[in-house]
């Protein structure tokens, strides 16, 4: 069987990286664009350090809450953050797929890479998870990456003029 293409997406966004880096790493920041349109994010650990680690919860109106916990395996400022992300509860237990109100398909952890280029004055983000793209796209994580960085993308235009 021919393994899946993973999730991979790249981004400009009109901010020079060290800003870009932070707003991935400042909970101040992560409150305001990291979940889907309609939701909010509410962390109740962020350790953001090699080793650190965190637990997270989406709250979507439509589809109920989804916590994630995971560690951070590499934090390179400004150039790259590697994080785990795995399906749990509010006690930080881990869970199924299924009991996280996900299809059975989805993995029960992932790994996340994300990459800080450069590019004049702007910064290409690339986003590459451990999940099939196909997989992503059915489930609306896939999307909900696009509607996030636009909503960063705002973030950091107001921030930086």
């Amino acid at each position: 069987m021919e393994k899946s293409k993973e999730l991979l997406i790249t981004h400009l966004f009109d901010a020079p990286r060290e800003l870009v880096f932070k707003a991935w790493t400042d909970p101040q920041q992560l409150k305001h664009w990291y979940a889907p349109d309609g939701c909010s994010i509410e962390f109740k650990a962020l350790d953001v350090k090699a080793g650190g680690e965190f637990h997270s919860c989406i709250h979507d109106p439509v589809h109920g809450d989804c916590w994630i916990k995971g560690a951070y395996q590499e934090v390179v400022f400004p150039e790259k953050l590697v994080f785990t992300m795995i399906l749990s509860n509010e006690n930080g237990d881990t869970v199924s797929a299924n009991s996280a109100g996900k299809a059975e398909d989805w993995p029960q952890a992932l790994v996340t890479t994300v990459t800080f280029s450069p590019v004049g004055v702007q910064t290409k983000v690339t986003l590459h998870q451990t999940v099939a793209e196909e997989e992503a796209k059915k489930t609306g994580a896939y999307q909900s990456w696009f509607s996030m960085f636009d909503r960063l993308n705002v973030m950091l235009l107001a921030t930086s003029s």
